[in-house]
């Protein structure tokens, strides 16, 4: 596949670190492989591919790395298991994960792509790659969507202080020509505005105060209760104190969230039977926090996962935890105000915590980390699992496929 325009200034730029923040399937990965081989055309070089996790370095670059150098007949032998590549000039393309940075060090680096990078910390950059560079003078390329004013807007800025090496490239998606005009105006219309902005626009966005900024006074209506058999979802976060899940219907819209249970000193089993209780001939499917394939929140043995799958309901999640972005991202796309005065969520006052909870997280001050200590979390954290996984932005799950599971009947 040829170049875009942008992928072709970025390969042309000789400066050693180079930044490019470009929107969803702008084609970051095609230029990612196209350095990776270039550097690794000279012989004895050593070469890291580093995404914020080994399952999504596999997930995007293995397939196409392999298949790229085979073609090249330039492959001398493959470790499967080490995700690594030595050429037939001995250089060596390695394929790294950011959540375990040790395995990073006490290497000299003559490349490295860092990949998704806003989803890496940014300790992995300045205490290990970069330094990882020095004794070859090393370059680096950084690819990312935007999220928030964290560590890419910091490199993506050096380039003021420091033209001789540092250069920063930034494209919309609508730049790379692989999503059509049409698909991008279908999704300007359904994501809220910040959300579009950063992952279709690549725009740098503080997103200081509250996190679900999208909720307002267009998503309280009251809704009617659920009918006798109407199946029902439910959206968990497992803790002992509080104990926090919403209940909801799925519509052609959306979500409406008709009921909410949170219960203090408690544990799984006094939710489901909760819920049973008020809903008894419902069929149920719940959204968990993943973290409940292991947690056990009672006192016999079982998970919480387990607890849901014994009540007969189905239980649907990710294999492992969705990125907090991701979350926040998706729930406030479906709470938005769409241009014609529509919204894809409503929310029944009676559901006081969930309200309260959208009214009063917050972000901690001068950072996008959610702030825990206020005890706002639990309901958001309840909803946004169940959001993500129904109405997630899309992007390439990596090692986050998805679980569904149903009880035995």
């Amino acid at each position: 596949m040829p170049l875009n325009a942008g992928q072709i200034e970025v390969a042309q730029s000789d400066k050693r670190f180079r930044i490019v923040v470009a929107g969803r399937r702008w084609g970051k990965s095609t230029l990612a492989l196209r350095e990776l081989c270039r550097f690794a055309s000279v012989p004895d070089r050593l070469v890291y591919y580093v995404c914020p996790t080994f399952g999504m370095s596999k997930r995007i670059m293995w397939k196409p790395l392999k298949k790229k150098l085979l073609s090249l007949r330039w492959v001398k032998k493959i470790n499967e298991s080490e995700l690594t590549i030595t050429l037939i000039n001995d250089s060596e393309i390695c394929l790294k994960s950011a959540d375990n940075p040790d395995t990073l060090r006490g290497v000299g680096l003559s490349f490295c792509c860092i990949d998704e990078a806003a989803d890496c910390d940014r300790e992995v950059f300045y205490e290990v790659l970069r330094p990882a560079l020095s004794d070859k003078a090393g370059h680096c390329l950084i690819i990312g969507t935007p999220k928030g004013m964290g560590w890419l807007k910091d490199v993506f800025d050096q380039e003021r202080l420091d033209p001789n090496n540092w250069q920063s490239f930034q494209y919309k998606t609508i730049d790379g020509g692989n999503v059509p005009e049409e698909e991008i105006e279908a999704a300007r219309r359904d994501l809220d505005q910040r959300t579009f902005q950063a992952e279709y626009e690549a725009t740098f966005l503080n997103y200081s105060g509250i996190i679900a900024y999208a909720f307002g006074e267009h998503n309280v209506k009251s809704l009617r209760p659920a009918t006798l058999r109407e199946p029902l979802l439910v959206f968990c976060d497992f803790n002992v104190s509080p104990m926090s899940a919403c209940v909801c219907r799925q519509t052609k819209a959306g979500l409406e969230f008709i009921d909410e249970v949170v219960m203090m000193s408690s544990n799984t089993n006094e939710l489901v039977d909760e819920i049973i209780n008020r809903y008894p001939n419902s069929p149920v499917t719940a959204f968990p926090d993943p973290a409940g394939v292991q947690r056990k929140t009672s006192a016999n043995g079982l998970t919480d996962i387990k607890i849901l799958q014994n009540a007969n309901w189905q239980v649907k999640y990710h294999r492992q935890h969705p990125l907090v972005k991701d979350r926040i991202n998706a729930t406030n796309s479906l709470l938005h105000l769409r241009a014609d005065g529509s919204t894809r969520c409503l929310i029944d006052p009676k559901c006081k915590q969930l309200i309260k909870s959208l009214q009063n997280h917050v972000y901690k001050d001068s950072t996008q980390i959610p702030d825990k200590d206020k005890g706002h979390d639990h309901m958001f954290d309840a909803m946004s699992y169940g959001i993500e996984f129904l109405y997630p932005i899309k992007r390439d799950l990596g090692d986050r496929k998805p679980v569904t599971q149903w009880g035995a009947y």
